[in-house]
């Protein structure tokens, strides 16, 4: 089968037509995923909820802000530069506009109240996390740089994008964005599994280093070992805390709360925020499971409350030296 995505050398985790997650458990497939369909539970979320403050950010930030969007989307302001990650503004995380996951809450910041783009960050192609509606809007708007893993510029034609492989790294004014490995995996149809590349990226600048992971299994913890050996001390860790019931399907894909504190230790890094949960319900879990999980993982884990927090849309936090 011919990959349409990307065309390049056998690695270690590319086979020359398929990307994959090395000694890690591959994603589930159609037999599991029909299994996990007809036997599903799921939590009944909000049809709507109220629309959240919206933030107004500053148009620049010497330090580091971290403001909440909905999902995977955050601002992350830092250096002097603004930096948006899996942005979605669409109402539907999916292929169709009548049909799909929708979203339950507004965006924290309306797309007319954003600074000046300066980056995108796209960690995988997931209609979660690549939304190519959002992305022309932000194009227009902004003309950010795309920054995202090998075969998702096949996707993006008309913006401008750099890709990488994991351990690369693009400059971005005082910024430098590197490639990590996560565990997790892409697909836009049912034909193109693992085709393109998915990330994880750690934000190097004159504010300090920020680790954030989009989507990932835990692994046994693979996804964060070396980051300190390899980028040293990590100001701030953001990281995915929802979509992971039921856990017998979603664990190789999606940590839990817990699994995302055990990542936040092992990183090093001093401060945490959680995100991935509450604005698309794509799981069995209810919109607050992952907030009273996060809290009964950091009290036993002895993990203060104010070190890892889960940002809702519109909250922003000025991360402390």
């Amino acid at each position: 089968m011919r990959n349409p995505y990307y065309q390049g050398p056998v690695s270690d985790h590319f086979d020359g037509t398929r990307f994959f997650n090395p000694g890690g458990a591959p994603p589930n497939g159609f037999r599991d995923m029909l299994r996990w369909q007809m036997s599903a539970e799921r939590a009944r979320w909000p049809r709507r909820l109220p629309p959240p403050r919206p933030a107004r950010p500053q148009a620049r930030v010497a330090d580091l802000v971290v403001t909440m969007v909905g999902h995977a989307t955050l601002l992350i302001q830092m250096a002097g530069m603004n930096v948006l990650t899996d942005p979605v503004w669409s109402d539907r995380a999916s292929p169709l506009r009548f049909a799909g996951p929708r979203r339950v809450i507004d965006p924290g910041i309306r797309f007319q109240d954003l600074p000046p783009i300066d980056a995108v960050l796209l960690s995988h192609n997931h209609y979660d996390h690549l939304d190519r509606a959002t992305l022309r809007r932000l194009a227009q708007a902004h003309d950010p740089l795309v920054i995202t893993p090998l075969g998702n510029d096949a996707l993006l034609r008309g913006l401008r994008v750099r890709t990488g492989d994991w351990g690369d790294a693009v400059t971005l004014g005082p910024l430098t964005v590197t490639f990590e490995p996560c565990h997790h995996w892409s697909a836009r149809g049912t034909r193109d599994r693992s085709m393109a590349l998915w990330a994880a990226f750690v934000v190097a600048g004159p504010a300090g280093k920020v680790l954030h992971i989009g989507d990932t299994g835990f692994d046994q913890g693979r996804p964060y070992r070396g980051l300190a050996a390899r980028h040293g001390a990590l100001r701030a860790a953001i990281l995915p805390i929802g979509a992971y019931a039921p856990r017998w399907f979603m664990r190789a894909q999606h940590q839990d709360p817990d699994e995302a504190l055990q990542g936040f230790a092992m990183s090093g890094a001093r401060w945490g925020i959680g995100h991935h949960w509450g604005t698309f319900q794509l799981t069995d879990e209810g919109r607050e499971a992952p907030l009273d999980a996060l809290a009964q993982a950091r009290a036993a884990r002895g993990i203060a409350p104010d070190r890892f927090r889960a940002l809702a849309p519109g909250e922003s936090w000025a991360i402390p030296a």
